[in-house]
């Protein structure tokens, strides 16, 4: 429970600014002594991150790795933990930053103390708790108020941006309407039949035979008990409510639902042995209207638009809040406009880069990276990311064998698609 606590409040703001774009060509501005690093363009002092401010980040998240001792520079784990705690001391600045200029006044401290009380309450059972968190995760008080500021201003900035995406139209709702209406707005036809069901055919006629003479409720609560070998109907007078069409295997499907209603069935060959039945209820099709359904659609439409929306800003605060900060070489992560990378993926196996690895890895990093790679014409009002199509890392053992210029089926490529078919190429810039 004190893990789940810490990582509660540790990554308040992780989740809501996870995306890092990487700015270039962007002027280095110097980095005062006993700094780590400079955020430009932000209120006051705060864009200035101490030496102090940053070794005191990494004992909290070797506290929260539950790494101890803390390691130093360029022992195992330190790089992580690096990471880990300049990119939250980067979100304290660019989420300050981005409030001032989205024009949110300051945070008060009532509004600390309600929102505190409330993290408090959903975290912990009892004050006692909570202090050995603050002792656990080596946090002070001011610490913990300064994530509870920042988780506020995260609220309000993700509150605003959402309030701004555009409402869907009247033509989008109806267009969304067509497209969905036999899938999600029809109910197709369902019947409640009565049957019997046995292995031996001799016992279904004599049901039958029973039948015949009197299809009452009464009596096929007799007969079935009598006759039928089905154990989830044979005790409820034959009865299957619901049934829609495909719902039940062939041969009975088909005569369920072409037979009228109050007709006695059968006997019928199937699977478990010999059936009759007969429809004792038919519910026709029917269609929710535009009308009834334009209230979930918009509702629908607003929160996709909303999400769209606020993944763009996402894209355009990390580009932005990139572009102006500044770190020192020794702390240098990809949110920094300065940092100068081998361009691998820190997650990739190293195997991935070998030219003849001892190991081969199970799966590597796509050499080109596709934003949104579809297969065409898939996109429509109803999957308007169309269906996704994942990019292969390497060329498969046929292609590597084969000879130069020999064609080679794509592995995974779509169906239809002709052999030695080229791949799509990523659009410019993606």
């Amino acid at each position: 429970m004190k893990r789940l606590a810490l990582a509660g409040f540790a990554g308040l703001l992780v989740l809501l600014f996870a995306a890092i774009a990487i700015a270039s060509g962007i002027g280095d501005p110097s980095i005062p002594s006993g700094a780590v690093a400079v955020v430009e363009d932000v209120p006051g002092d705060i864009g200035t991150i101490t030496d102090e401010e940053f070794r005191r980040a990494v004992v909290q998240a070797a506290a929260a790795a539950q790494i101890s001792p803390v390691p130093k520079p360029g022992e195992e784990q330190y790089d992580g933990l690096k990471e880990t705690a300049l990119g939250e001391l980067l979100d304290s600045v660019w989420i300050q930053g981005q409030a001032a200029e989205m024009g949110f006044p300051p945070v008060t401290p009532k509004e600390v103390a309600t929102e505190l009380k409330k993290l408090k309450e959903q975290s912990f059972q009892t004050e006692k708790q909570y202090r050995e968190f603050l002792k656990e995760s080596r946090y002070t008080r001011e610490d913990v108020d300064r994530r509870v500021t920042l988780q506020i201003l995260s609220t309000k900035i993700q509150n605003q941006v959402q309030e701004e995406a555009p409402v869907p139209s009247s033509s989008e709702i109806e267009d969304y309407y067509e497209a969905a209406k036999g899938n999600q707005y029809t109910t197709p036809e369902s019947r409640d039949i009565r049957l019997v069901v046995n292995k031996d055919k001799s016992k279904v006629e004599e049901a039958k035979a029973q039948l015949e003479k009197d299809d009452s409720v009464e009596s096929w609560e007799e007969v079935a008990k009598k006759y039928s070998t089905d154990p989830s109907t044979k005790n409820k007078g034959g009865l299957q409510t619901g049934l829609s069409e495909g719902g039940v295997a062939e041969p009975l499907n088909a005569e369920v639902f072409s037979a009228q209603q109050g007709e006695l069935e059968g006997p019928l060959k199937e699977t478990r042995g010999y059936v009759i039945f007969e429809v004792a209820k038919i519910t026709p099709e029917s269609v929710q209207s535009l009308e009834e359904a334009k209230p979930q659609i918009s509702s629908q439409l607003t929160e996709e638009a909303g999400q769209q929306y606020f993944s763009r800003f996402l894209r355009n605060y990390n580009s932005t809040w990139t572009s102006r900060t500044f770190c020192t070489s020794e702390v240098a992560i990809a949110r920094c406009a300065n940092f100068e990378g081998d361009g691998r993926p820190a997650e990739a196996n190293p195997a991935c880069f070998e030219a003849d690895p001892a190991e081969p890895p199970e799966a590597c990093p796509a050499l080109i990276t596709q934003v949104r790679p579809v297969q065409p014409g898939s996109v429509t009002v109803l999957t308007p990311e169309g269906q996704q199509l994942a990019q292969r890392p390497r060329p498969s053992k046929a292609e590597a064998a084969a000879p130069e210029g020999a064609e080679v089926p794509l592995e995974g490529a779509p169906e239809g698609a002709p052999e030695g078919a080229p791949e799509e190429a990523a659009p410019e810039g993606e």
